[in-house]
């Protein structure tokens, strides 16, 4: 399994900016899909982005398409989540997870490594 740890998190005022990123221990980075994931208390996991191993591919919930980018740089072994226009919704705890795969994945379970997660806040 990879070693995952995300930092980054805060609080920030709706309609602000916030950049999450999570660095990966293992050195065949590019081999691996990364989604980020959220969940909120009393919520269950979900699905926020992902990108293929190239970086080449993306895909994104509904809720955050065309105000957040999943970008990587696989020479940093690292994967960023860049937020903007954050609404009071996004508030919760961000997770980054990986997958050794050539496909990419929306549903948490097919993730076997996760990161330990970062808060991110948005006040109205």
């Amino acid at each position: 399994q990879v070693q995952l740890v995300e930092s980054g998190g805060g609080l920030v005022q709706a309609g602000g900016s916030l950049r999450v990123s999570c660095a990966a221990s293992q050195r065949t980075f590019s081999r691996y899909v990364m989604g980020w994931f959220r969940q909120a208390p009393g919520k269950e996991r979900e699905f926020v982005a992902v990108i293929s191993g190239s970086g080449g591919s993306t895909k994104y919930a509904d809720s955050v398409k065309g105000r957040f980018t999943i970008s990587r740089d696989n020479a940093k072994n690292t994967v960023y989540l860049q937020m903007n226009s954050l609404k009071p919704e996004d508030t919760a705890v961000y997770y980054c997870a990986a997958r050794a795969s050539s496909s990419w994945f929306t549903d948490p379970d097919e993730y076997a490594s996760w990161g330990q997660g970062t808060q991110v806040t948005v006040s109205s």
